[in-house]
C-alpha cells in the first residue's frame, strides 16, 4: 500500500475491517484464477458439494449452499455443458432432476483446490506454518460461530 493512500489508523485498529479487507483480497485473487477458467466460486461450491455429499436434487443443492434455485439451475447448466456434472430424472419423482459430479468434474475440482491453495500460500506467506495452523483453527471457530449448524 503506498503512503499517499494510507488508510486511517482508526480503521486499521478494527479487527472486523482487517478481516473484511483480507477476505476481499483472497476472494478477488481466487476469483481471477476461476475467471481464467470461465468459472465463479459457485461453480466450485456445487462441484465440492456433489463430491463431498453425493448426488443432489437441484433444489437441495440450492438449500445446502444458500444459492437461489434459479442461480443453481444456471450454474448446473454451465457445468453440464462442460461435462463436469450430469443430470438425470429422479426415479421416484420425474419432476425432480438429480445432479451428479462426473470424472471431469472431479478433475476440475482437484485443479481448483490446487489453485485455492496457491492463492492461500501467497496471501499467507508472511505467516509461519505454526501461525497458519493457528489462523486456520481460529477462522474455523469464527466461521462456526457466524454460521452455526442448524439443529
Amino acid at each position: 500500500m503506498n503512503a499517499g493512500r494510507a488508510l486511517p489508523p482508526s480503521l486499521l485498529g478494527l479487527d472486523i475491517y482487517l478481516l473484511s479487507r483480507v477476505g476481499k483480497a483472497a476472494r478477488g485473487r481466487f476469483a481471477d484464477r476461476l475467471a481464467a477458467r470461465g468459472l465463479r466460486l459457485w461453480h466450485m461450491a456445487i462441484l465440492a458439494a456433489l463430491a463431498d455429499f453425493g448426488p443432489h436434487a437441484q433444489r437441495d443443492l440450492a438449500e445446502r449452499l444458500t444459492i437461489h434455485p434459479s442461480d443453481v439451475a444456471k450454474i448446473v447448466d454451465e457445468l453440464a455443458a462442460t461435462g463436469q456434472v450430469e443430470r438425470t430424472r429422479d426415479d421416484n419423482d420425474r419432476r425432480r432432476m438429480t445432479v451428479r459430479i462426473t470424472r471431469t468434474g472431479r478433475t476440475a475440482l482437484t485443479a481448483l483446490g490446487k489453485e485455492a491453495h496457491q492463492v492461500g500460500d501467497d496471501l499467507l506467506a508472511p505467516l509461519s506454518p505454526k501461525e497458519r495452523d493457528q489462523l486456520s483453527d481460529l477462522m474455523r471457530r469464527l466461521f462456526e460461530h457466524a454460521y452455526p449448524p442448524e439443529s
